[in-house]
């Protein structure tokens, strides 16, 4: 009722506009020729004015302009109002002429003047796009009060379309979160412009004078496009004067959809990886997930809940999840209904290591598309259980592609680490065995069978932010392992997203890689975070440096010396290189494993994983650490 009251007026103002439209365009035309031609045309006029009233009302509502919301107007709507008075006068002027043609025994003379029909065009576009504009301009201006006690002062970094997107968004909220004074930019075209009425005061150079002397209370950092590097810089220039720091979202929020994020937010220590996103041909996607059964193991952790989340996009025929924790699972599960309703939801819990189990599940629902994300990742906690590493990681990753081949799986996706690459740890030995595993059983199997390796997840269960930041919270120290030590990241979105690519990708047997950017040195992280939890590092905040533990490296690598890589038509996605792969040995390993799992000995352990991977451990540890 409310939204036909409101056609209805704006309907019958439209009617009064074209009307004085008409009657104006008339009146100029023929002004010159005195008060006889306007007389002499009159019949014109009235014809002319009945048919462009009808005749513009039904253009304006096949296009839409009684359907918009015109207090947030922008050239958009501009444009559509220009196309429907252009379609409405080109069929105003040819119905004044058919009428004309139709009554000419009668009617002495009926045709629309030219230079008419060109003033009722102008008249038109100037009257409604200025009836509909009033709106944005009432929207901006009349209502656009300052809310009393408000003085927090904001300099707005960056003075392009993020720049403007955080000036408007202080202004959408009445100004409650800060006025903004001015914006930064190292364009030298930009400088002392305005953009919204607000002045770009200068560079970044210029960051330290403008805060001093304009008051300023708070930094935007409004660049989602720029390096890590640079927003370093300009951390380390805010901290220098002491003003609060905020960030304009980047596109790992749109990725992993998380909508509900305030437009500024706190900047966080993701921010300073400068890392771009691998984006997902939707397409290819849905083309191979949509309608599909879908398996996902270790749906409970952070990169499977992340993938169950992704894919729930998707609208696949059933998603089952499958974890070994209960609680995880049940949380997962929970979110999932909650966020995507329409999908049916199984969940599974099971021990990866029960065949008898994974064959069940797998006959039972027989899925098209399997995303294996469940391991033991934790390179010290393996390196005192290396028999568990050994069972969960190899045998239960078996247990699963047997099961997938047996029914003719479409697609199985295994994920893997960049710690499989020269592994000296236990985990990364059994993570590269299960690589070449499937590798070996796509060989022989209808299942296209490929693994995505990557480095260290930001945000995950055992990253080390979660640790530095429970450590920052207690006061410190804050441990970190070597000064040298560096790792390739990459956020939880990220991984979700090029784990489902490859699965569009795989023709089989692949190990898929990411181009990761430039690895970080774990103490520059650690102290960024320091820094954003508002310490100086060393001086409120020790850090600590507590020597390399079993297992690690100072660096990681992404391909082995023998695989080299090849380019795919994702320009972030390589592929590398297949391995020559001894079957009998990895049939051999997995035998004994099964036969005594329990019961290896450390020493056992890494004898049975030296068998297919030759230089496992053939170095003191500390020696390859230290190289």
């Amino acid at each position: 009722m409310i939204l036909r009251k409101r056609t209805l007026f704006l309907m019958l103002i439209d009617a009064m506009l074209i009307n004085l439209a008409a009657f104006g365009s008339f009146y100029l035309r023929l002004e010159s020729f005195g008060e006889g031609a306007f007389l002499e045309y009159y019949h014109t006029y009235y014809v002319t004015a009945v048919i462009a009233t009808i005749l513009y009302i039904a253009v304006f509502h096949v296009f839409g302009l009684y359907n918009r919301l015109w207090q947030y107007a922008s050239t958009g709507e501009l444009l559509s109002i220009v196309y429907a008075v252009s379609v409405g006068t080109g069929g105003t002027v040819a119905a004044v002429y058919l009428y004309g043609l139709m009554n000419a025994a009668t009617l002495t003379y009926i045709r629309m003047p030219h230079t008419a029909a060109v003033l009722l065009w102008l008249a038109m576009v100037f009257l409604i796009g200025g009836s509909r504009f009033i709106w944005r301009i009432l929207q901006e201006n009349t209502y656009d009060r300052h809310v009393p006690g408000t003085k927090k002062q904001v300099l707005i970094v960056g003075a392009g379309d993020a720049g403007v997107l955080a000036a408007r968004e202080l202004k959408n909220r009445n100004y409650r979160d800060g006025r903004p004074i001015g914006f930064i930019d190292d364009s030298h075209s930009k400088q002392k412009l305005q953009l919204l009425g607000i002045p770009v005061l200068g560079t970044r150079k210029d960051i330290v004078r403008i805060v001093n002397g304009y008051n300023i209370d708070e930094v935007i950092i409004a660049m989602p496009s720029a390096s890590g590097d640079s927003v370093r810089e300009i951390v380390e220039i805010c901290e220098k004067v002491g003003v609060e720091l905020k960030i304009m979202p980047g596109v790992y929020d749109i990725i992993s959809g998380d909508m509900n994020v305030n437009p500024i937010r706190q900047i966080q220590v993701e921010d300073l990886l400068g890392r771009d996103p691998v984006c997902v041909d939707l397409e290819e996607v849905a083309g191979y997930v949509a309608g599909e059964t879908v398996f996902i193991t270790g749906a409970g952790g952070s990169i499977g809940s992340e993938i169950c989340r992704q894919i729930a996009r998707f609208n696949p025929g059933k998603l089952v999840l499958i974890g070994h924790g209960e609680n995880s699972i049940f949380d997962i599960e929970q979110e999932l209904r909650a966020e995507h309703p329409g999908i049916d939801y199984i969940t599974e819990i099971l021990d990866i290591k029960d065949r008898q189990k994974v064959d069940l599940i797998f006959r039972r629902y027989k899925p098209g598309v399997v995303f294996h994300a469940a391991a033991h990742k934790h390179v010290p906690l393996m390196e005192r259980n290396p028999e568990e590493a050994l069972k969960n990681n190899l045998i239960g990753s078996q247990n699963l592609a047997e099961a997938a081949d047996k029914i003719r799986v479409k697609i199985f996706v295994s994920i893997s680490t960049d710690k499989a690459v020269n592994p000296t740890s236990v985990m990364g030995a059994t993570k590269r065995t299960v690589e070449l595993l499937i590798q070996s059983l796509d060989r022989r199997s209808q299942t296209k069978f490929v693994a995505v390796r990557f480095g260290n997840v930001l945000g995950s269960s055992g990253s080390v932010i979660p640790t530095f930041k429970r450590q920052i919270a207690k006061g410190g120290p804050v441990t970190v392992t070597h000064p040298d030590m560096v790792r390739y990241f990459m956020t939880i979105p990220e991984a979700a997203q090029l784990v489902i690519q490859a699965g569009a990708m795989a023709k089989g047997g692949e190990i898929f890689i990411l181009d990761m950017g430039k690895p970080v040195k774990i103490v520059d992280l650690a102290k960024d975070l320091i820094r954003l939890s508002g310490f100086e590092p060393d001086v409120d905040i020790k850090i600590q440096f507590t020597g390399i533990r079993p297992g690690e490296k100072l660096f990681e690598e992404l391909l082995t010396a023998e695989e080299g890589i090849t380019s795919t038509k994702h320009s972030r996605i390589f592929v590398a290189k297949p391995n020559v792969i001894d079957v009998k040995l990895l049939e051999e390993l997995t035998h004994i494993v099964r036969e005594r799992g329990s019961y290896l000995t450390r020493d056992e352990v890494i004898e049975l994983l030296q068998t297919v991977i030759p230089t496992f451990r053939q170095k003191d540890t500390k020696i390859v650490a230290n190289q």
